[in-house]
């Protein structure tokens, strides 16, 4: 199993160049792998279309895109072969759909109750990179480096946000940091 961590802040390039890394991965010489792109986020208004759809544009037609806000184990193990790259865009999303898949209601001050949903996910998901064959690509936003939000759920994401992206990175053998485009590699070494 290669599992790699790409994470950043908005707008960082880390989505380009974690498709950027697939690709090479498909077409490294005797490697010939296929791609299979798992999209987390949802498209329930105008601008989420908008942004879906110039991702979409950004990557190539041939991968197979599997639409997946929740079960995102499931996914990984449907799909894991020697011969896949699965790249998932992005575990922040995937974060916000399980806290919400609920639809709990959450105080505005106070401690917050996690979600089974939330809980049974994410231990599925650590489970399954763990033994996942194949090649599997992560995306994930660094969202706690700012100012702390307001609102015990806002303050509960950016928590869960970190421990997710510090469990995933335990188990990867590469994580990078992409900032303004960069790619800073956190752990393993950068692949020629």
């Amino acid at each position: 199993m290669s599992c790699t961590l790409v994470f950043g802040a908005a707008r960082s390039g880390k989505s380009r160049y974690a498709e950027q890394l697939a690709v090479q991965a498909e077409q490294a010489e005797q490697a010939g792998k296929r791609v299979v792109y798992v999209a987390t986020a949802g498209s329930q208004d105008d601008e989420m279309q908008q942004r879906i759809a110039m991702h979409r544009a950004q990557r190539p037609a041939h991968w197979l895109t599997v639409e997946q806000p929740i079960a995102l184990a499931e996914v990984l193990a449907h799909y894991a072969a020697p011969d896949c790259v699965i790249l998932v865009d992005c575990l922040t999303v995937w974060l916000s759909n399980c806290l919400f898949a609920q639809q709990q209601e959450f105080p505005d001050v106070g401690q917050i109750t996690l979600p089974a949903t939330w809980l049974t996910q994410r231990a599925a998901l650590l489970a399954q990179l763990e033994r996942q064959p194949g090649q599997v690509i992560l995306v994930s936003n660094e969202v706690g480096m700012g100012i702390v939000p307001m609102g015990a759920i806002s303050r509960c994401f950016v928590d869960e946000s970190g421990r997710m992206n510090q469990a995933v990175a335990a188990i990867a053998e590469q994580v990078v940091w992409v900032a303004a485009g960069l790619p800073m590699y956190l752990k393993g070494s950068r692949p020629c």
